[in-house]
């Protein structure tokens, strides 16, 4: 299975924080499932640094370090993945999610045909079947 990682759970997984699920850690550990971080989560990280560097201690550039000596595998962003934002809809009974980057991951998992592993339980609002909380 092709796993693509939100930016907590890429985080948390690259530093074995407590805080990682243990579903989600027998998800990435599965020789069988192909881990994928995106390039937004690198500007996520980057861009929350920048603005509080005492919460976000790790450039992009060390997450990209890290991921690739995990093995993990990058995505790109693409022109369809940002076309599949027209598509993307909450339920209206659903609690507010504002978070752009969250709703870009969704798109990329979304489009191609990944299993986006998060532990934000908003993001069933969307009500999209590639969406795992763990």
């Amino acid at each position: 299975m092709k796993i693509l990682l939100d930016t907590h759970i890429l985080l948390w997984a690259i530093s074995n924080d407590e805080r990682l699920s243990e579903k989600a850690r027998k998800l990435i550990e599965n020789a069988d499932n192909e881990i994928f971080y995106s390039i937004i989560s690198l500007w996520e990280v980057e861009l929350k640094r920048i603005a509080h560097p005492d919460v976000m201690p790790v450039s992009a550039q060390q997450v990209a370090a890290y991921c690739q000596k995990s093995g993990f595998q990058s995505l790109m962003l693409k022109e369809k993945h940002i076309y599949t934002l027209t598509g993307l809809k909450r339920e209206e009974i659903a609690p507010p999610h504002k978070d752009p980057f969250d709703r870009i991951l969704i798109c990329q998992a979304s489009t191609e045909n990944m299993m986006f592993v998060t532990h934000d339980s908003l993001m069933l609002g969307y009500n999209e079947p590639c969406i795992l909380v763990v």
